[in-house]
């Protein structure tokens, strides 16, 4: 009996800290459209979106990246929309939303737990271009020691929540515009390596459009679905009054910056300056300034890499484990493994971890938006509310997790190359597209049964979709 009371209290103490087990309650759902805009700008200002525009311009031709990043918005920014209002009109984030999504409670597990490792994976990424930066202005100070001090200062940055990040992104968002600025003022000052107007410069032997952009999309398609999901861990704060316009706000206005603003300035960047580097080219400009603006940014998007891997992290553990000891010490967990990432040298893989996670994300991104907008609201199939307890869930529903596995295995073997070449550099799109395919054919065949063993009476009307 003690110890189903510790149990219970540990997932009270969970669900004060920002609700990772359960909606959020109506009466809780009290932040504007604004401020969880401006969260999710702590993803859309990484200096990793400036390395992106420069790597595709100067492999593949400035206008192929522009190209590219104009698709990057368009299709992230639709999913991430209607993903954001699932999770205002649920309270609800991905992990959740994907148990009565289509994928069953232990079946939404192992996406949790993928998406963690995501995020995760993200989180050592951003932190080694900070490293590299610090790195290239004091020669002196050793790698490993950064690493570890990096990499554990966000762990206190993300110990109160949601309401901390709030705060956090809120005073630093005016700073970084002012370092912004200033590197684009300086790198007028700076001779470019390059004659003619940035969006013309081509490498030899590459031309405007086929293969060139096809790899170009194939780079955006690694962080496409990450940001497109993003989006959910935080509307699900959002005002019931805010939905509609919330909804679009946080799903287009940060990948216009991310993929626009940020990807476009590193095209920029990139060109003039000759170096696909932002660790290196922004310290250049800057001097110290531009370790410190560095070091701003990466501290911005890995607070938010953080706090979703510990959501996901704890929605995985509970689920399958039923241990539940709250949020903060996946925090912790998550902090130490991308320490040791960084130190076993995860940048040596990022291709090969961007390809799969695109894939992946894509995929399971198109399986909720068509599970809530054809098969629940267009085709009638399964209920119109998303419920995440188990009593009233089904430990698989093969609609999601057989889409899932299909298309992320078939897109796989896609982005391998073994399906030629057009299919390689549209995997995560393929897969995408195949995944909405076989979640309506799978809704349709199984006929909604496996979505639902109990009908809840507790869920407000106001949070049903249709």
């Amino acid at each position: 009996m003690g110890s189903v009371q510790v149990a219970d209290h540990k997932v009270s103490e969970e669900m004060k800290d920002d609700y990772s087990l359960d909606r959020v309650p109506r009466d809780q759902r009290n932040m504007g459209w604004f401020s969880i805009t401006n969260i999710t700008f702590g993803i859309a200002t990484a200096i990793f979106y400036f390395q992106m525009g420069s790597v595709m311009a100067l492999q593949f031709g400035a206008i192929n990246a522009i190209i590219s990043s104009i698709y990057a918005i368009i299709v992230a920014g639709i999913l991430g929309t209607f993903i954001a209002y699932l999770s205002a009109k649920s309270g609800m984030n991905v992990n959740l939303l994907s148990r009565g999504g289509g994928f069953g409670y232990i079946g939404a597990s192992l996406t949790s737990f993928i998406y963690a490792t995501n995020f995760i994976m993200y989180c050592a990424f951003e932190g080694l271009i900070l490293v590299s930066a610090i790195h290239t202005f004091f020669p002196a100070l050793p790698e490993w020691a950064l690493i570890i001090f990096f990499g554990s200062i966000v762990i206190p940055l993300n110990w109160f929540g949601i309401k901390q990040l709030d705060k956090l992104q809120k005073w630093s968002l005016p700073i970084f515009g002012i370092f912004l600025v200033a590197a684009i003022i300086m790198s007028f000052y700076k001779p470019s390596v390059y004659d003619g107007a940035f969006w013309t410069y081509m490498p030899e032997g590459v031309q405007m459009g086929g293969q060139a952009l096809l790899l170009c999309i194939g780079m955006q398609h690694g962080i496409m679905g990450l940001t497109a999901l993003l989006s959910s861990d935080y509307a699900r704060f959002l005002k019931p009054k805010d939905i509609k316009v919330g909804s679009f706000a946080i799903g287009f206005i940060p990948q216009i910056f991310c993929f626009g603003v940020m990807g476009g300035l590193g095209i920029w960047f990139g060109v003039r300056l000759g170096e696909p580097n932002p660790g290196v080219y922004i310290v250049l400009l800057l001097g110290i300034g531009g370790a410190l603006f560095t070091m701003l940014t990466q501290l911005r998007i890995n607070v938010t890499n953080i706090y979703s891997s510990s959501l996901s992290l704890s929605n995985f553990f509970e689920n399958i484990f039923k241990f539940t000891p709250g949020r903060r010490f996946w925090v912790v967990v998550s902090g130490i493994c991308a320490i040791v990432l960084m130190l076993g040298g995860i940048v040596d893989h990022l291709n090969t971890a961007m390809t799969f996670q695109g894939v992946f994300l894509l995929a399971w991104a198109a399986i909720l938006v068509t599970d809530a907008m054809i098969v629940k609201k267009l085709l009638k199939i399964g209920p119109r509310y998303y419920e995440a307890r188990h009593e009233f869930l089904y430990k698989w529903n093969p609609v999601g997790v057989v889409s899932l596995i299909i298309s992320s295995g078939l897109g796989t073997i896609a982005a391998l190359g073994y399906m030629g070449s057009f299919l390689q550099s549209t995997a995560a799109f393929f897969a995408a597209i195949l995944a909405a395919i076989l979640t309506v054919i799978l809704a349709i065949s199984t006929k909604g049964k496996y979505y639902s063993k109990g009908i809840p009476t507790d869920i407000p009307k106001e949070d049903y979709i249709a």
